[in-house]
């Protein structure tokens, strides 16, 4: 983790969401333990892939919303400051761990 990223930061752009992507992140979590479900009751391999391939796109889908949040707000109030290309590498540098998984 960078020096930047360990730093407390201010309100996150998610704040006003947070019930809704909690809520998300939990559906995720019982997609998951479903999937222990499917392979601990020896269910087809196909079903088991299809599924995770179901919660991949679901992770995904927090993922942009959460960098969509990030450049709205981070980035944003950063280039109100005057410099934002910390927050800039930074959205770069997700963006580049994304696209890796």
């Amino acid at each position: 983790m960078s020096e930047e990223a360990s730093q407390p930061h201010g309100p996150h752009g998610y704040s006003g969401d947070k019930a809704a992507l909690l809520g998300r992140l939990r559906r995720i979590e019982g997609q998951v333990r479903g999937l222990q479900r499917m392979v601990d009751e020896d269910t087809y391999c196909i079903d088991v892939l299809t599924q995770i391939s179901a919660a991949k796109s679901a992770l995904q889908a927090v993922a942009v919303g959460l960098l969509e949040d990030h450049l709205a707000h981070c980035v944003v109030d950063a280039a109100r400051a005057g410099d934002p290309s910390a927050k800039v590498k930074e959205a770069s540098d997700a963006i580049a761990r994304l696209i890796k998984s």
